[in-house]
């Protein structure tokens, strides 16, 4: 008699551990649709990387593209702006003294750290005002270059950002993000 209730402990266990498995199996089957619309769609993961030519950007110009839909500023800036830049000391970066640079992250917020390149004249920046989200206009504000280019002003609450995009007056908290970015030849890589 002993040995049939092992075998149907045994034979019972079986049923346990079959009837478990297989549930296990169809819950997993149910939630991952749920888990897996929430990647992101094919057309989202295309935005991720841009490709600009810039080749046709003068200096003293900027273009504005869309890029993971927000507008991203490219600028070529003149010597007389990087020189204005440049000379600005760290200790009047009273509101943001970090770069918001993601190419160099945790450096502050110098021009050198801001620029895309060595020698400063490009100038890559997302264009939306950190206190509430408006685009700022660019050759606008307190803080424009010597020759009257350079510089941000959002209209809405009154945010002045300076010709390396480092909030300077106003509202806003953070300077203006720098994202990751780079050159290929004449192309900008966004991404």
């Amino acid at each position: 008699m002993s040995h049939v209730d092992d075998h149907e402990g045994t034979r019972r266990d079986f049923l346990y551990y079959a009837t478990a498995g297989a549930g296990a199996v169809t819950a997993g089957a149910a939630v991952w649709p749920l888990v897996n619309q929430m990647n992101p769609s094919a057309d989202v993961k295309a935005l991720a990387s841009i490709r600009v030519d810039t080749s046709g950007i003068e200096p003293g110009t900027q273009l504005t593209v869309k890029w993971l839909g927000k507008p991203v500023f490219i600028r070529r800036r003149t010597p007389a702006e990087i020189e204005e830049a440049r000379a600005v000391p760290l200790a009047d970066l009273t509101i943001d003294a970090d770069s918001r640079n993601d190419n160099k992250p945790g450096t502050d917020a110098a021009d050198e750290n801001r620029a895309l390149d060595e020698n400063g004249e490009w100038l890559v920046m997302i264009g939306v005002c950190t206190h509430l989200g408006c685009v700022p206009l660019s050759d606008a504000g307190d803080f424009v270059g010597p020759e009257a280019v350079g510089g941000w002003f959002c209209p809405c609450h009154g945010s002045h950002y300076d010709t390396s995009g480092r909030i300077r007056r106003g509202p806003a908290p953070e300077n203006l993000p720098v994202p990751v970015a780079r050159f290929e030849g004449s192309e900008l890589v966004l991404g």
